[in-house]
């Protein structure tokens, strides 16, 4: 049984009992029992018995279309927010006319209870509208925190080779250029900060051509 074991932040590998071949598309079993297919790429690591590899699935789901995906059911589960909003409004608005008049609960008389009910179905209503508008707009806001991240590359994904390489070369050469003075340091730890880049974009760029190259 192949199944899914984490590797780093955002990276999850195939934890395989036996070896494959670069190329080979395998079964991976997640947590919940669900199968998806997925392409072996590199072997990582060997531990207990067992072959580490990463991989990419077959239907190209990766963690930009996971965000997309999420985002959209965000959207949609606004939309049915927004929808019960209407609907309890309208509700709320059921003797708006009745209410606009102001007249005083008659205490002992046999329109009391009704008068009652009325008003707690009213402010009842008016509460659940409120509520759901709050939440369509804190499902939007999830939905637009996520579509920022739809272009976002990591390390679980191929891509991210190319584009550490790249972050590196870019955090070198501003690290180069503030000790030479072409660019200004713009506090005393300006060097610092600019070399820890470096280091940091050379992790992540060994660790990609680990997963990936």
């Amino acid at each position: 049984m192949n199944t899914y074991a984490k590797f780093c932040p955002n990276v999850y590998v195939a934890k395989c009992d036996t070896q494959h071949e670069k190329g080979d598309v395998i079964e991976v079993e997640t947590k919940y029992g669900k199968e998806n297919e997925c392409e072996v790429h590199n072997l990582v690591a060997t531990k207990d018995g067992f072959f580490y590899y990463s991989i990419t699935r077959v239907d190209g789901v990766n963690s930009q279309e996971r965000a997309r995906r999420k985002a959209e059911r965000y959207e949609l589960s606004a939309c049915n927010a927004e929808k019960r909003a209407s609907d309890y409004y309208k509700k709320s608005q059921k003797d708006a006319d009745f209410l606009s008049l102001a007249e005083p609960i008659k205490v002992g008389h046999h329109s009391e209870a009704r008068h009652r009910k009325i008003i707690a179905d009213a402010q009842r209503n008016t509460q659940k509208f409120v509520d759901e508008l709050d939440k369509a707009d804190s499902l939007r806001e999830k939905a637009e925190r996520l579509r920022q991240h739809t272009d976002d590359i990591n390390l679980s994904m191929p891509e991210s080779l190319e584009y550490y390489a790249e972050k590196l070369a870019k955090a070198e050469e501003y690290h180069e250029g503030l000790k030479s003075g072409k660019y200004p340091k713009t506090h005393g730890y300006s060097v610092t900060y600019a070399k820890k880049a470096v280091n940091e974009a050379q992790k992540n760029l060994e660790l990609a051509k680990r997963l990936w190259g």
